[in-house]
C-alpha cells in the first residue's frame, strides 16, 4: 500500500523537525539525565569554547563533556545561590581545559573559576532544585 500524500507530509514534517532540533548545540544545554544541571559538550584542550556555567546553587561544579569537574573554590551567596553579580541559573562564558585534568571559567563580567577533575565521576555530587 502506498502512503497517503498526507502521511508523507507528516513524515516530511517530523524528519524537518529532526533535522532543527539535531542542529540546536548553540541554545541552551539539554538537562542531565536524572539532574537539572545541564549535559555539555566536549571541549577541546588549551581552547576556549563557549560554555553555560549552572549556576543555581551556587559555583561548585561543571560538566565537560563526559567528565565531571569541582571548583577549586566554590562559590555562593551562602545561602546556596550563586554570589551577586552572577547569572541564574547561567551564566554564559567560555571554558577551556588545562590538561591533565582542570578546566577555566571566564565571562565577560570578569568571574573566573578554576576547575578540577573529579576522577571516576559519574554524576553531580550535589543534585539541587
Amino acid at each position: 500500500m502506498q502512503p497517503s500524500q498526507r502521511q508523507w507530509g507528516g513524515l516530511l514534517m517530523a524528519g524537518g523537525v529532526a533535522v532543527v532540533l539535531a542542529g540546536c548545540g548553540s541554545g541552551p544545554a539539554p538537562l542531565a539525565a536524572g539532574s537539572s544541571r545541564p549535559a555539555t559538550t566536549a571541549v577541546a584542550a588549551g581552547s576556549p569554547r563557549s560554555y553555560q556555567l549552572y549556576t543555581h546553587c551556587g559555583i561548585d561544579e561543571a560538566r565537560i563533556g563526559s567528565r565531571y569537574y569541582e571548583a577549586v573554590h566554590p562559590l555562593s551567596d551562602g545561602q546556596g545561590n550563586p554570589p551577586a553579580g552572577w547569572g541564574n541559573p547561567y551564566q554564559q562564558g567560555t571554558m577551556t581545559l588545562r590538561p591533565p585534568a582542570a578546566a577555566v571559567f571566564r565571562d565577560d563580567a570578569g568571574h573566573q573559576v578554576q576547575f578540577r577533575l573529579r576522577p571516576g565521576a559519574t554524576a553531580f555530587k550535589h543534585v539541587c532544585s
